[in-house]
């Protein structure tokens, strides 16, 4: 199993409905035939040192092997994205 994480720092000045549509983009990814699992996520509210808070969103996604993680990378809908 392959996990492929991106944390996402949008700007400051993005607007509660810019980040929606923009979490409904990642949620497009899911329909790539080669993903396993799908997961966005937000910070949680954890204050310690070695926990970086400061993004706006996480994906997750796992596959079941490199090759399915590169078919991913090439899908149309991850390039659109």
């Amino acid at each position: 199993m392959i996990a492929h994480h991106v944390l996402f720092w949008l700007k400051a000045d993005t607007t509660p409905e810019q980040k929606q549509a923009f979490r409904e983009s990642l949620q497009t990814l899911e329909g790539v035939e080669t993903v396993k699992n799908l997961h966005v996520g937000t910070p949680a509210p954890i204050e310690r040192a070695v926990v970086d808070t400061t993004y706006t969103f996480s994906l997750l996604v796992f596959f079941e092997d490199m090759d399915a993680h590169d078919f991913y990378q090439g899908h149309d809908l991850h390039q659109a994205f």
